[in-house]
């Protein structure tokens, strides 16, 4: 898995779960869903993403997410 699949998944993964404790435990979690949502905007708009940079260096492989 590279580095691109891994923020899609992990982003992805992380939103839905936000919004399953925002249903069912606490509205509060809905901030989680936000934070994901601004740090998404601000690696687009940077082209710097926390995440991806972790995973490089912990060695996961660079590539493109839809090769």
């Amino acid at each position: 898995m590279t580095v691109d699949r891994t923020v899609h998944l992990m982003a992805g993964l992380v939103v839905l779960i936000s919004i399953a404790l925002a249903h069912y435990s606490d509205p509060a979690w809905i901030w989680l869903t936000a934070f994901v949502g601004v740090n998404l905007a601000q690696s687009g708009v940077t082209g710097f993403c926390p995440l991806a940079f972790m995973l490089k260096k912990a060695g996961v492989k660079e590539g493109s997410c839809c090769s």
